[in-house]
């Protein structure tokens, strides 16, 4: 039997920027055994700051500006919590995220980077755009840029971050003749030496960027910026480039700052040891240095090896920063300024340079993917075909094939009970108890996440589809649940985090947790059995007629994403929206009119289709251009990304479809998938909207097309 190493200790990191990518991708290649990982940012991605200029300015795109942090966390072993921290308790040793339970840490280091908010500034909030944080900023340019007409834009803050905005926001827009204003309460540029500052203000008038200087600020309006003397700036874009500050929950943890700033030391740990600071957001009190993510990256070495030590008894390491660093400055096109112990230099080489220094940098996060464990020399006759070519799925792409189940239950003694109703192809059975309608269901899911939250959620969701499916409302659930090996503590957090959140989604639903079986094994798997109750006439499998529209709740191809995922192939954009479509409920009051209802999962669109019109006795035509995707699935199943059920689904005498890639997604089996029903079209056409499509009909005769 093969021995694990359980998990003992948890380190989170709480951000996503550039030290916690290099952590993350260091992890991957040099893990600590019994160590669990957690990284907590707000989205899927991580800006680099050192591209921002470039992106603003059209040189790069956003998916070369952003860190794909899914994807380095899937590489790492890590769980990945899609939230913003919001607070830390070093006592309890917790971190608030809000809409979950609080995430327990042992050891955890911060990297959240500063704001740009200024929300002393009157209007700033409501009309203004702050620089910091990077991801929120680029996605409101990105779509100012393609929709401006008569741009007119403001940047507040004349100190170098501001001016490269402006270049480049003024190089981005030049063929729209813009008005670009630098506005600064003092000179523009003056902390600069004169040779620099005298080569960046003759690249700011060559971009005809106007310097407002000497000018105090008091109001940011919807289309311009007030000034104190009553000077009013046009702009429809104002972003505040100024005043850097810490994030305001930052100085509410109760540790050492300096000016709002977490203070560390050589170590990198803060006043409290079990506690790391590093980037923008931290203070080095031994050896004090401006804001600039060469440190940052320079740090990342240093706190691996400290965070290491802190979770093994090891010996830490001390960081000294350099006393000087290289400066390059883009200056809007491809050129860009280099300044160094006082002397500065301009020109297309030195972009060049940059450019080439910023990519290698990027490129180090791409096509990290952990080998697969070689197989012995000599096996049975078999294992490689069984096997495949790729990783074995989660969730519901890792279900045995529906020709082994249902060959199983084919030979099931028939029940003699009166109280219980057999319904074949059902997922769910009726059961009459004291004149009421019962079903009865049970589901359980390998895990498509390390997030036990997320997962806890998606299990929950999956298993009440067969409830939801029969038109009844849910009433009582009990758990089942595996977790890999793991220390006591860390059973408890786990154990409570699941439990918790299952319970609260019962409990919004009228329905309740009623209790649960746990154990160890080699990885996460979670199921319900589930009870619900009919208030009226159950709906099956086995009431659709020629002449029912065929009504679906969710966009398919969960299957595809996953099975990506797995292979470090999916954006992680992409992921995280497939996440909240499984997590998504459907609105039962929706379906009352459906004849018949099913489920979209293991057996995906095609099979659970071919099952409704089996038991009705009806076929099926299903428009493949009317069926909605989730962002991905196609371009990754033209790639030829499936799951590993798909062979199986596919393997469907009852189906008839084309060999494209839109119609593999067909068979591509769901997790959490939505309802798909027969219903009369006037009723379906009534509950039609941006989420429920009308993708076929039910025909007479037998068999399901699609086309």
């Amino acid at each position: 039997m093969k021995q694990t190493i359980p998990f003992t200790r948890d380190l989170v990191l709480i951000g996503g920027g550039h030290t916690h990518a290099l952590i993350l991708r260091k992890w991957g290649m040099n893990p600590l055994p019994g160590a669990r990982l957690t990284v907590i940012n707000p989205g899927p991605t991580a800006p680099y700051s050192g591209m921002l200029p470039g992106f603003v300015a059209g040189h790069y795109t956003r998916d070369e500006l952003d860190i794909d942090l899914v994807k380095l966390a899937r590489f790492a072993g890590a769980r990945l919590i899609a939230g913003k921290a919001v607070a830390i308790d070093p006592v309890t040793k917790t971190i608030t995220v809000p809409g979950r339970p609080p995430v327990a840490y042992d050891v955890a280091a911060i990297d959240v980077g500063i704001t740009s908010e200024m929300p002393k500034l009157a209007g700033f909030s409501d009309n203004g755009i702050p620089a910091k944080p990077l991801g929120v900023f680029a996605s409101r340019w990105d779509d100012y840029r393609n929709t401006a007409k008569a741009p007119k834009v403001a940047v507040i803050g004349g100190g170098v971050a501001g001016a490269e905005l402006a270049m480049a926001m003024a190089y981005a827009l030049r063929d729209k003749s813009p008005q670009v204003s630098l506005i600064d309460r003092g000179l523009v540029l003056d902390g600069f030496n004169t040779p620099a500052r005298s080569r960046l203000l003759a690249a700011l008038s060559d971009l005809n960027v106007t310097l407002v200087e000497n000018a105090d600020v008091i109001e940011v309006l919807p289309d311009a910026v007030r000034l104190s003397d009553g000077t009013l700036i046009e702009s429809d874009f104002t972003t505040g480039a100024a005043g850097a500050r810490p994030h305001d929950w930052i100085s509410d943890i109760g540790l050492d700052t300096h000016d709002g700033f977490l203070t560390v030391g050589p170590t990198l740990q803060t006043s409290d040891p079990d506690v790391f600071a590093v980037g923008d957001c931290a203070h080095l009190s031994h050896d004090p240095r401006p804001k600039a993510g060469v440190f940052a990256v320079r740090e990342a070495p240093y706190l691996f090896d400290n965070l290491r030590a802190a979770l093994s008894g090891g010996t830490m390491r001390k960081f000294h920063p350099q006393k000087d660093y290289l400066k390059l400055i883009s200056l809007g096109g491809k050129t860009a300024l280099a300044e160094k112990f006082g002397t500065a230099r301009r020109g297309t080489l030195l972009w060049r340079w940059k450019d080439q220094i910023d990519r290698k940098f990027m490129t180090q996060f791409d096509g990290l993917a952990m080998p697969a464990d070689p197989l012995p020399l000599r096996v049975a006759d078999g294992v490689h075909e069984t096997l495949g070519d790729a990783p074995l799925c989660g969730g519901c792409g890792a279900k045995v094939g529906r020709g082994a189940l249902q060959d199983a239950l084919s030979d099931l003694p028939k029940s003699t009970r009166d109280d219980v109703i057999s319904l074949p192809g059902d997922d769910a059975a009726l059961l009459k108890t004291g004149g009421a309608t019962q079903v009865l269901t049970t589901d359980h899911l390998s895990a498509v996440t390390q997030d036990p939250v997320l997962m806890a959620n998606i299990a929950t969701t999956h298993a009440l589809g067969d409830i939801w499916a029969m038109g009844a409302a849910p009433q009582a659930a009990v758990l089942s649940l595996t977790l890999p090996r793991m220390s006591a503590v860390l059973q408890r957090r786990t154990v409570a985090e699941i439990t918790s959140t299952v319970a609260a989604i019962l409990h919004r639903l009228g329905a309740a947790l009623v209790g649960g079986h746990t154990t160890l094994g080699d990885a996460m798997t979670i199921g319900l059995s589930i009870t619900g109750l009919c208030d009226a006439a159950p709906i099956t499998l086995a009431g659709a007629k020629a002449g029912d529209v065929l009504v679906l709740t969710k966009p398919i191809g969960s299957g595809t994403i996953l099975a990506a995922d797995m292979r470090g192939l999916a954006r992680g954009h992409d992921v995280l929206a497939c996440y909240q479509h499984m997590i998504t409920h459907p609105n039962p009051a929706d379906m009352h009119a459906a004849h018949a209802m099913t489920d979209v999962t293991g057996f995906g669109l095609a099979g659970h289709l071919a099952g409704m019109c089996d038991a009705s006795g009806v076929g099926a035509h299903v428009r493949l251009d009317h069926v909605p995707l989730m962002n991905g699935a196609l371009d990754l199943a033209s790639a030829g990304v499936r799951s590993s059920l798909f062979a199986d689904n596919r393997n469907d005498a009852r189906i008839t479809a084309p060999d494209t890639a839109q119609s593999a997604l067909m068979f591509d089996p769901q997790t959490g998938g939505g309802l798909l029903a027969a219903m009369p079209r006037d009723a379906a056409e009534n509950i039609v909207d941006d989420r429920i499509k009308i993708i076929g009909e039910i025909t007479a005769g037998a068999g399901v097309t699609f086309s």
